[in-house]
């Protein structure tokens, strides 16, 4: 039941096609490469007010001294993958539902692998690659404040 309120919950916050606020929005491009700006800047007005969202809460859930440029970014690139799926919220909806059916809902389900190659071809941070992929070698206490942040 936890996992379908998140959803509901994630659902409600990505129907609005409003942009971030500005000043969000400046924020993200500073914790950003010029690379990872040109990603940031191709997600999807949702996708880029959630990632602010998980971020902040990232931010306050690590403290110092983890709060670095690498960190702050992969909290804000941790769904990058899923550009690749070009999955409206609907279809993000039934990829959810159905599962990894067809390239396109395989892609959003992969999308951690899909935004780990994404981000090395965007010569990210290889801290910022490991935690936005949730990739093994990552530090476990930042995996479990990026997992918690992404809770919403």
């Amino acid at each position: 039941m936890a996992h379908a309120w998140h959803l509901i919950k994630r659902l409600a916050t990505s129907l609005p096609a409003t942009p971030p606020e500005p000043v969000d929005d400046a924020w993200a491009l500073t914790q950003l490469t010029s690379a990872e700006q040109k990603l940031w800047q191709r997600l999807s007005n949702p996708d880029r007010r959630h990632a602010i969202l998980v971020a902040r809460r990232f931010v306050e859930r690590i403290g110092d001294p983890d709060v670095t440029r690498p960190t702050v970014a992969a909290a804000l690139l941790h769904d990058v993958g899923k550009l690749r799926s070009e999955l409206g919220t609907w279809a993000r909806v039934a990829a959810t539902l159905i599962g990894p059916h067809g390239h396109r809902f395989r892609d959003y389900h992969d999308h951690e692998a899909i935004g780990v190659a994404m981000l090395t071809a965007a010569d990210s941070d290889p801290l910022t690659i490991a935690l936005a992929g949730r990739q093994p070698d990552a530090p476990p206490r930042l995996l479990d404040a990026l997992s918690w942040a992404d809770d919403i």
